[in-house]
């Protein structure tokens, strides 16, 4: 196969033949008419459609589930809301590695699916089963133990799921272009906003017809609609096995990192030379994989790693040399591209926060307030989320179809404007949120104190229609960084990774509740989250993430300005000896920037 990608020269035939490494269904190379791409990503979207409507369709109702049929309090439910989503986001890191280490992208959604629908049956059989129900009569004050473990069994099966659902199935779709083909590579940045269009068409379905099933008909009829859902969308995901392209697990991908650094620290006493002669460039592991990564000046001690001690032996001989003592250019560069990345995602960790308070106080203000429409129907708390599905959707597209266009012809760049400064800009939205979120909130307790009646939760609108303009930057932006930024190896890992932010947001939030609340009481006497909203003060908690939110900006905008991205090379020539591999071609980094 190695031989046959090497006398594929012609440009006709590298139109036919997809050479990125990736295989088609029988282990061949794909043919592009027939594989990858949108015919691909489309079943894919699909998939992604499916499972956002089953989690969201849990998510969003789960502080009133909680306060509910479990009868916690609001402190109580709150916490145990952003341990679940703070489990359910981290989950995806130990995923997106098993994926990329050793079971590849494709078998890891189809685990991960099987036991997704195992926490989806279970949740559903404990409304049905005698034993298993919340409660005796119609109405309990307590919830049986046997409802209260199964039910916390059930959605921590569906974390686990998500954890190698999520990762593997979003960058399995964005493996399906190939980066080194210029329409393809275009057809990948729009992936990633169609992908969040797809997602927000399944939560926007979760929070108005499954939250309404919930909130009228039962909680064991939406789990069988979510059940035969996910089910549906595991058949659909098999049908279209054949138009897929495949990746290989290229074997731990953090093994290479320990290397470099390894080899950096034996040869810490050398200097480190200005020419790259003297550097270890590439191997034909490298060569045959066609991504090739550019020398750049930062961390320049990690260069050491590369420097070949004997000068006068070839690449030939420098491949033997074992990997703990000498590196290649590409894989230095690869250890820097993480540790580059650090700053990054912790000054996204304050928008987490924000974001996190969509589906936990939004929620809970929705709850206490006036939800009428017209004189007989209410409209069920958690469907105020659908506002911030419908405000990333209408975002997304004005974005791909207005703002790209506008912006590639301002700035002459592919991208229109680069995937850090639509991060911040989302950041920026997350601000605006938090401080309406105050100043509505206290106007809800002036309003409450003066009429003695629940203020109309359409005030609640506009903070969710800005955390959906900021979902619609950040969250896609966050999506395409960590799927683009990390090396080729760990691209699952990397959507893990962009996952685990709003993960540890939703343990820092939990945090910063207590802080708070401890804080509040030593200064005031009074804490800030009472046994319900009216006897607390959420909006002085906005006004604090507003104010951690404005400074974690200054500090991201310092980081972002300082940033260096990907700098990626194709190699022209094809070594027949042991001599070393050039590669001669320029850095791609116009898609970066």
């Amino acid at each position: 196969m190695e031989q046959r990608k090497n006398d594929i020269e012609s440009y006709d035939d590298q139109q036919k033949w997809v050479l990125d490494s990736s295989l088609d269904s029988r282990g061949e190379i794909p043919v592009r008419a027939r594989t990858g791409a949108w015919r691909a990503a489309l079943f894919i979207i699909a998939i992604e459609f499916s499972e956002r409507l089953s989690y969201f369709g849990i998510s969003t109702s789960l502080v009133v589930y909680l306060t509910t049929i479990l009868h916690q309090d609001l402190k109580m439910a709150v916490r145990n809301a952003n341990y679940w989503a703070g489990v359910t986001t981290l989950m995806p890191l130990l995923g997106g590695f098993v994926a990329d280490a050793y079971i590849g992208r494709y078998a890891t959604v189809l685990l991960a699916t099987i036991i997704y629908l195992m926490g989806l049956i279970l949740l559903t059989l404990s409304w049905f089963i005698p034993g298993l129900k919340p409660c005796h009569e119609e109405v309990c004050v307590e919830p049986r133990k046997a409802h209260e473990i199964a039910f916390f069994i059930a959605i921590y099966l569906i974390s686990i799921g998500t954890g190698g659902h999520k990762p593997s199935l979003e960058s399995f779709g964005a493996d399906q272009f190939e980066d080194d083909h210029p329409e393809e590579r275009k057809m990948k940045m729009s992936y990633f906003n169609w992908w969040s269009a797809g997602l927000c068409a399944g939560v926007l379905t979760a929070v108005t017809i499954v939250v309404y099933i919930e909130d009228h008909i039962g909680w064991g009829v939406a789990g069988i609609i979510l059940t035969v859902v996910m089910a549906t969308s595991l058949m659909v995901f098999l049908i279209g096995k054949p138009f897929y392209r495949y990746r290989a697990p290229s074997g731990s991908p953090l093994t290479p990192m320990l290397q470099v650094f390894v080899a950096a620290v034996a040869k810490r006493h050398l200097p480190r030379p200005n020419d790259s002669s003297l550097l270890h460039k590439l191997s034909r592991e490298e060569y045959s994989k066609g991504r090739l990564l550019s020398r750049t000046e930062k961390l320049k001690f990690l260069d050491k790693a590369s420097i070949i001690e004997n000068r006068g032996s070839d690449n030939a001989m420098a491949e033997k040399e074992s990997p703990w003592k000498l590196a290649t250019i590409t894989k230095v560069e690869e250890l820097k591209l993480l540790i580059n990345m650090i700053p990054i995602w912790f000054f996204t960790l304050a928008f987490g926060i924000c974001a996190t308070q969509s589906t936990t106080f939004f929620i809970k203000q929705a709850i206490i307030m006036d939800r009428h429409i017209g004189h007989s129907f209410i409209v069920p708390p958690s469907s105020m989320f659908a506002l911030v599905a419908l405000s990333m959707i209408i975002s997304v597209t004005v974005y791909e179809k207005i703002l790209v266009p506008l912006s590639r012809r301002l700035t002459g760049k592919e991208r229109g404007i680069s995937i850090l400064q639509r991060i911040g800009t989302g950041m920026v939205f997350s601000l605006l949120a938090m401080i309406i979120a105050a100043l509505v909130e206290r106007k809800r307790l002036d309003y409450t104190k003066q009429h003695h009646v629940p203020m109309n939760a359409i005030w609640l609108a506009p903070q969710f229609i800005v955390i959906g303009i900021a979902d619609a930057f950040t969250l896609v932006g966050l999506q395409e960084y960590f799927y683009d930024q990390v090396p080729d190896s760990m691209r699952s890992l990397g959507i893990g990774l962009y996952l685990s932010v709003v993960g540890a947001a939703s343990f820092v939030n939990n945090l910063l509740m207590t802080v708070t609340d401890r804080l509040a009481e030593e200064i005031s006497g009074k804490t800030l989250f009472g046994k319900d909203l009216n006897s607390s003060r959420l909006d002085r908690f906005y006004w604090t993430l507003a104010a951690l939110t404005a400074a974690n900006i200054c500090f991201f905008v310092f980081v972002a300005r300082r940033y260096t991205y990907k700098s990626v090379q194709s190699s022209v020539v094809v070594a027949d000896g042991g001599d070393d591999v050039e590669a001669p071609s320029a850095p791609n980094t116009s898609k970066y920037t």
